[in-house]
Formats: structure tokens, sequence, C-alpha cells
């Protein structure tokens, strides 16, 4: 399909954003969500400079009925949806598993699992009945393994990778495929609050064997590439874009 209609939550910043963009100059048309109501119009206004239709819908991924709304719209303006790539995210509040709260659990879960879980919902709501879609999920290679001082964000990214394996056997008879990507340390606002110093921050990037950090745009061209139908058997996999840090 050559002008696929594309629903990126958690656009405004970072991966998001990235894939964003890499989405227009292939030509896409774009719905893209976050929280904050001036990003979002600024991002659509830069989408549609390079070419691309694009919308911004303000929204919630911890809200069923704003994921619903969003869905809705997103057919409403393109009449159908063939691509939706979940990454709408948090770190939420690093520190010792002993310091974590029933609050500090929830305020992830919900965005990460919770968000994902909805997102899923009702797009497999409209990919389903239309035969054919793609749905990229992003987690973290820390969905795959783990990390001291991240428990929650570690459980909830393995929360990611499993409701993804789910989902794509549910539904891998109907023509819908459904795949996660995992970045490794990619620069981001999130990484840097994440490390909090740059001490921290150069330590995780001793553990990447291409001893550097990832662009937001090198997941981006994977999303675009699990996304599409080059990657048309693949689906239930866990792709690990991550320096080799998995290999190691």
């Amino acid at each position: 399909m050559t002008t696929p209609v594309v629903l990126i939550t958690g656009a405004l910043t970072g991966i998001g954003r990235a894939t964003a963009l890499a989405f227009a100059r292939e030509g896409a048309r774009l719905v893209v969500s976050g929280r904050r109501e001036e990003e979002g119009r600024n991002l659509a206004a830069e989408l549609e400079k390079l070419g691309a239709e694009a919308e911004f819908v303000r929204s919630d991924v911890r809200h069923e009925a704003e994921i619903r709304s969003l869905v809705d719209k997103t057919v409403a303006r393109f009449g159908r949806l063939d691509v939706a790539v979940n990454n709408a995210g948090t770190e939420g509040t690093p520190g010792p598993l002993t310091e974590q709260t029933a609050e500090t659990y929830a305020a992830t879960f919900d965005t990460n699992v919770l968000g994902t879980l909805l997102s899923m919902k009702h797009e497999l709501r409209v990919m389903v009945p239309q035969g054919h879609g793609s749905i990229v999920n992003v987690s973290s290679t820390y969905g795959r393994s783990g990390a001291a001082g991240a428990s929650v964000y570690v459980a909830s990214k393995h929360a990611v990778e499993g409701l993804t394996k789910a989902a794509a056997m549910e539904v891998a008879e109907s023509g819908v495929r459904v795949n996660v990507v995992a970045p490794g340390p990619i620069e981001t606002g999130m990484l840097n609050r994440f490390t909090g110093t740059a001490e921290k921050k150069a330590a995780l990037v001793g553990g990447v064997p291409v001893k550097r950090v990832g662009k937001p745009e090198e997941i981006a061209q994977a999303i675009l590439f699990v996304a599409s139908d080059k990657a048309s058997f693949m689906t239930g996999a866990s792709i690990a874009v991550d320096g080799g840090k998995l290999a190691r």
C-alpha cells in the first residue's frame, strides 16, 4: 500500500516524533497523538511541510474513552487504519524495588501496559474487520533482560512483550500482524531522566558493545520496516535494536 494510514501514540518527542517524520517522508497519511496540544499541532504542521496529510489528536492512553475516540477520528479522517505504532510510555520512578509503592507501580503500568492494551484493543477493532493491518508496540531491551534500579519499568516492558505475543496469536489468521521493537539506550529525554547524571549515562553506554547510544531515527527505521509489507511473514516477533546489548 503506497499511502498507508498510520496512527502513532506518544508521537511528540523522541522515538515517536522520529517515527512520525520518517513515515511522512515515505508519503504516509498520519494521525499523531500525545497529551500536549501545542506541541501536537506544531508536529502536525511540520509533517504537512514534508508533504504528508497529518492531523494531531490529543489523547491520554490511560483512558479508554480517549483511545476509542482517537481510533474513531483516524478512521473518520482517512477511512481506514493500516499501521499503528504504540509508543506512549514512561520511565516511571527509578530506584530500588524496596522504595517502590502502589502509586509508582500504577503510574508506570497505567501508561506502559494498560495504555498498550487499550490501544491494541481499539486498533484491532478496526483492523480485524478490514482483514489487514500492522501494529508495532515499542518496548525496551529491559523487557527482555533486567536492570537494577528499574524494577517497575522492567516489569512493565516484560508485560508489553507478553501482550504483543498474545495479541499476535489471537489475530494471526485475520491478516493483522502484531510485533514489538525493543530499543536499547537511545538519545532521548527519557534516557537522560532515567540515568540522571553524566556519569551514570556513561556507565550505561559502556555496557553497549558499539559504545554509543542509539538515535531515535535508527529506531524509526526499524519500526518502518516491521510495519511494512516487507515484513509480511513477521508476527509475534520482538526485534531488538540495541547496539549488540542483548548479545553480550
